[in-house]
């Protein structure tokens, strides 16, 4: 609770038409569960870091969490 993240987007999961197929949409449960969710467009490159907690939006992102957790380390 209270940390900020970002994931996959309802939008995003919407436009992979895999809205009714996943047990649950990323950007609602990490809502529900007190993240700070915040969101770039769709299939942007975003990643946020919270102290140790780096979280991408989207495959597109991977290359940014990495550049995060590479810093993180220095």
């Amino acid at each position: 609770k209270g940390k900020k993240v970002t994931g996959f987007t309802n939008s995003e999961e919407e436009a992979v038409q895999l809205t009714n197929v996943v047990p649950f949409l990323v950007e609602d449960m990490l809502q529900e569960n007190g993240g700070i969710y915040s969101k770039k467009e769709d299939w942007a490159a975003y990643a946020v870091q919270d102290g140790n907690l780096i979280t991408g939006q989207n495959p597109a992102s991977s290359e940014l969490v990495a550049e995060k957790l590479l810093a993180a380390l220095k």
